[in-house]
């Protein structure tokens, strides 16, 4: 059985993984403009003309699972002996673990500057992200390591899990442009193409166990809720992650920065507020069924267990369009820098951030610490968020006007923790109950080409072209013109 269904237990679908990066704030680099598109990526009479990934990927991959069933879920992914280590899990007294995963991915990053006068830059991108968010019960799990664990004969509402899964490609034109010496804006439009929906409600459940025939117990499990499935071809294969105007959508992020006399920077960003219509051959069943489960003591139970759970949810069904948001953010930041020696060659940026999701709780905030001595960078950045996680994360970044690679984490002990548990295998790492566990990676690379962005005191070529459309604008409101 794939094993990371065993992660959802009860909840019946694969997940490819897929919360928030910060550590990427005001480095100027090709990424940072991309997702707080009032920044800019160019400097004039250092930087060349055009940016490019050169479909190198840049991504970042987030994901947290809480409570009693990390061992669990530990134990069998990592596990010599592929086993649930259950000996942490409660049965019967309504304790829930909550998971969180997201990926965002860039495949493709392009930007030009168009305009030295109005320091305007455009680009194009094309990025794939996945959302998961949701939480399920210990006994969701304990299920799957037979009827050891349950001493009664009957339990009522110990399975009502809530689970949300939902991937898209996005398409995006991004628009930057600084209007006078404090203030810059900018947005990013951006087409959506659905890739896959879930999402599944469980408001009430019960199970009965038969004991009966002792080495081969069995029981009958109802449950009743909602699951929403969209549509995909047939039995879901690498093609079905391809582009298709099967579910389309669109996105606007919009940004701003003002600096102030004191030269602190604040930035406002409200990130991807979206939706996606999913196709009117999608599926809305609001189930309430029941069925057995068989061969609990069978080393086959997990696979038994997912196509019973499977069936009962595929009951009562519609086909039916809908449509979902993504998970947008409104984000306020604010920056200063400092030069802590003569030569100005080291110097020191913190950035305190506030991220608010607009349709989840999920808040957040963060202190990122920029270290720079000349072309270096190095990044400490701490965040607290409303789950109650206080995050430690590091980057290392390598970034002159035409070269820019970063790679970091900004959960740095707990991705720790998940590796040694992966690669050691070590039972101590594996039986631990943390406050969460979980992990982060991301990683970036972009270069510039083509003519230097000069002034023209000494410009052998240059792209002076006038100011942009908001420059413009803001000319003849505020009668700054000359």
């Amino acid at each position: 059985m794939n094993k990371i269904l065993i992660i959802f237990c009860l909840l019946c679908f694969s997940l490819s993984v897929s919360a928030q990066q910060f550590s990427q704030y005001n480095t100027n680099t090709l990424f940072d403009s991309f997702e707080n598109p009032s920044q800019r990526s160019f400097i004039p009479d250092s930087s060349r003309q055009y940016a490019f990934n050169f479909l190198i990927p840049n991504f970042d991959i987030n994901t947290y699972l809480t409570g009693n069933i990390q061992p669990g879920i530990k134990s069998r992914l990592f596990s010599d002996n592929a086993f649930y280590n259950t000996s942490k899990l409660k049965i019967g007294q309504g304790k829930y673990n909550h998971f969180n995963a997201n990926v965002n991915a860039y495949s493709i990053m392009f930007k030009t500057f168009t305009s030295l006068n109005g320091d305007v830059e455009m680009g194009f991108s094309a990025q794939t992200k996945a959302e998961s968010r949701g939480y399920f019960s210990d006994e969701s799990l304990a299920i799957f390591n037979g009827v050891q664990k349950f001493p009664l004969g009957n339990y009522n509402d110990i399975f009502n899990n809530h689970y949300s899964y939902q991937a898209y490609h996005q398409l995006g034109f991004s628009y930057r442009e600084r209007i006078n010496n404090k203030i810059a804006i900018g947005f990013k439009l951006s087409a959506l193409l659905g890739i896959q929906y879930q999402k599944i409600d469980i408001d009430h459940s019960s199970i009965d166990f038969d004991r009966s025939t002792f080495n081969n117990p069995k029981a009958l499990l109802s449950l009743q809720g909602r699951y929403y499935d969209s549509y995909i071809p047939g039995q879901m294969t690498a093609h079905d992650y391809l582009p298709t105007f099967r579910n389309p959508g669109a996105a606007i992020t919009l940004g701003g920065s003002y600096k102030t006399d004191d030269h602190i920077t604040i930035q406002a960003n409200v990130k991807d507020l979206g939706f996606i219509h999913w196709s009117k051959r999608s599926n809305i069943y609001n189930f309430n069924n029941s069925d057995s489960l068989r061969d609990l003591s069978s080393i086959h139970r997990e696979d038994t267990i997912y196509n019973r759970v499977h069936k009962i949810l595929k009951n009562n069904g519609i086909t039916q369009s809908f449509t979902t948001p993504i998970n947008g953010r409104a984000e306020l930041s604010a920056t200063k820098s400092y030069w802590l020696d003569d030569n100005n060659q080291f110097k020191y940026s913190p950035t305190l951030i506030a991220s608010k999701e607009l349709f989840f709780a999920g808040f957040t905030g963060a202190l990122v610490n920029h270290f720079q001595y000349r072309n270096i960078t190095a990044t400490l950045t701490t965040s607290y968020d409303d789950m109650k996680f206080f995050n430690v994360g590091t980057q290392f970044m390598v970034k002159s006007p035409n070269v820019e690679f970063f790679i970091g984490t900004d959960r740095l002990v707990n991705t720790g923790r998940l590796a040694l548990s992966a690669v050691l295998k070590s039972e101590n790492q594996i039986s631990q109950v943390n406050n969460y566990t979980g992990g982060d990676f991301y990683l970036g690379f972009a270069l510039k080409f083509g003519h230097v962005i000069e002034h023209p005191m000494n410009a052998s070529y240059i792209p002076m072209g006038e100011k942009g459309f908001f420059g413009r604008l803001f000319g003849r409101l505020f009668k700054t013109d000359k």
